[in-house]
């Protein structure tokens, strides 16, 4: 069994001791890299006022006109509204739809026919985006890299460079919206970081995503395994000379004379513990068997909770109604929201907040009577146990690093439900969005994953606190990830090459080396 449990470790060390170090590496760059793509504060605060002008359509009738337009586009797949905002890009005025099915239009706000964001389009936008003076040179069309995540719906992109080409635009040719805004260095580090702990070159080499996933979970369980090995190793053989059980010679607590074995052994003693939960949520958060639910709704499950109606005063509000309420005010965008027969309509600012306007019905909110309807709806007509306000973080509902009050917002509507999950769905008031949705498995994995990954405990959560959380263990991590490659590459050369077996240990004394002498001879393993 010990044997077993030694060749496990130097093996398997073998094999992924150069994918850990990489790992360490590049978590430490993903720590302090931006976002690869803009989120929605960012581009709030980038945006054009709106200030509606007189003869703008109403939504109704935008959608209406542009129906021919989007059945030929679509495939004539057909489905109703989910959500709309006004908008000026490039100082044009859209409406950008969302339908049930996921799908985004843009569609003209001046004569309905649905927008096809040309190069010169999406220059006026990228030159309105980057500032006055700006240099914008258009520099291709394309699907782009995977670094713009999570807007599949957007693609393709028209790309920009500004000024001298260390900053790069990416403007949807879909939308019009922008979706990333990098430096050379923002650029750099993504590569560097989250292209490389992903593993996206096995994408880039023409494995599916699905397969890269796959890759990587088994990447993160044979480093659970060698992490586990090397723990249990490096426990059995610390000797501190505590009790009557004696050191090792020269009153060394460990076998080791070498630097790259002392230095290996000290920081698997030390930070063994965190690479063997890094390993082990990393393996987690790949979803292996399916083990957890979704953290969000797919998109059957929002369309039953938007309802299959489309309320009228959604359709039928006119922007050109309210030219003199909101000219004056800072507002980037105009949101037309629906929850069952309830509408809101909000101007939102460059900071995020929003403030209802004339056509919600006097109302500051959705009514917790629709939310939580429609929650029933989203989880398959679940019973409602409880529902209330919460007004400050929990442990499952916070900002986590580079998210604010657009992402996270308070208050929200917590509802609890009644299903064989025990669901617990959070949602935002003002506007009616599912912001988070937990039920067992879910919270199983924010502890298993997020917090053994992130450590985005609210102990930690404060900044310098957490930074020093974590470059403590990170950079522990590089130093056994790194030990580990040049001892395995040490094991390697020396079993690979022909007439020249493993050196063997020289025989020491019984008394100096109480060590029985396999486990000499094994103090190399990595």
């Amino acid at each position: 069994m010990t044997r077993l449990l030694y060749q496990i470790h130097r093996w398997v060390g073998v094999a992924l001791a150069l994918f850990m170090a990489i790992w360490f590496s590049s978590g430490l760059v993903i720590m302090y890299a931006s976002p690869s793509a803009l989120g929605r504060a960012a581009q709030l605060a980038g945006a054009e006022p709106v200030q509606p002008e007189y003869g703008w359509l109403s939504l109704g009738e935008a959608w209406q006109r542009s129906a021919a337009q989007r059945r030929a586009a679509e495939a004539g797949k057909e489905a109703p509204i989910a959500d709309a905002r006004l908008v000026r890009q490039g100082g044009t005025p859209r409406w950008l739809v969302d339908d049930t099915l996921g799908r985004r239009f843009a569609l003209s706000a001046t004569d309905g026919q649905l927008a096809r964001i040309s190069v010169n389009d999406a220059q006026a936008i990228a030159r309105q985006w980057a500032g006055p003076g700006a240099a914008i040179l258009y520099v291709d069309t394309g699907i782009q890299d995977s670094a713009v995540r999570n807007h599949e719906a957007l693609r393709p992109f028209h790309r920009f460079a500004v000024g001298s080409g260390s900053r790069e635009l990416l403007v949807s040719a879909r939308s019009g919206e922008v979706v990333r805004d990098s430096t050379r260095l923002d650029r750099a580090l993504y590569w560097s970081g989250n292209w490389i702990h992903l593993m996206r070159p096995l994408e880039t080499a023409g494995l599916s995503a699905d397969g890269r996933r796959s890759v990587l979970a088994w990447l993160g369980f044979l480093a659970f395994a060698a992490s586990l090995t090397g723990l249990i190793i490096g426990w059995q053989r610390w000797r501190p000379g505590w009790g009557s059980r004696p050191t090792y010679s020269q009153g060394r607590v460990h076998p080791y004379r070498d630097v790259w074995n002392t230095w290996h052994f000290w920081s698997g003693l030390l930070g063994g513990s965190f690479a063997l939960l890094w390993a082990l949520s990393g393996y987690l958060n790949n979803n292996p068997f399916n083990l957890f639910s979704p953290a969000t709704p797919n998109r059957a499950e929002l369309a039953r909770y938007l309802g299959t109606e489309v309320p009228v005063p959604l359709l039928d509000w006119r922007p050109s109604a309210f030219v003199t309420e909101i000219e004056n005010r800072d507002i980037v965008e105009i949101a037309l929201r629906r929850v069952g027969r309830e509408v809101q309509i909000l101007g939102v600012n460059r900071d995020g907040l929003s403030t209802p306007l004339p056509g919600s019905g006097n109302t500051t909110r959705f009514s917790d009577t629709a939310l939580v309807a429609a929650t029933a709806r989203l989880v398959d007509a679940a019973p409602v146990l409880s529902h209330g306000l919460l007004d400050t973080y929990d442990d499952y509902y916070y900002a986590r690093h580079n998210q604010g009050a657009v992402e996270r917002p308070l208050p929200v509507l917590q509802v609890e439900l009644a299903d064989p999950g025990h669901t617990h769905v959070y949602l935002d008031p003002r506007d009616g969005r599912v912001i988070l949705r937990q039920d067992d498995s879910r919270r199983a994995y924010r502890w298993l994953w997020s917090a053994l990954h992130h450590w985005d405990l609210e102990t930690l959560r404060q900044r310098p606190v957490w930074d020093a959380w974590m470059l403590t263990w990170v950079l522990l991590g590089l130093v056994l990830g790194y030990s580990a490659a040049v001892l395995g590459w040490k094991r390697l050369r020396r079993t690979l090459q022909p007439g020249k077996p493993g050196k063997a240990a020289p025989a020491r004394p019984a008394k100096a080396e109480p060590a029985p002498p396999r486990l000499a001879r094994d103090g190399q393993t990595p």
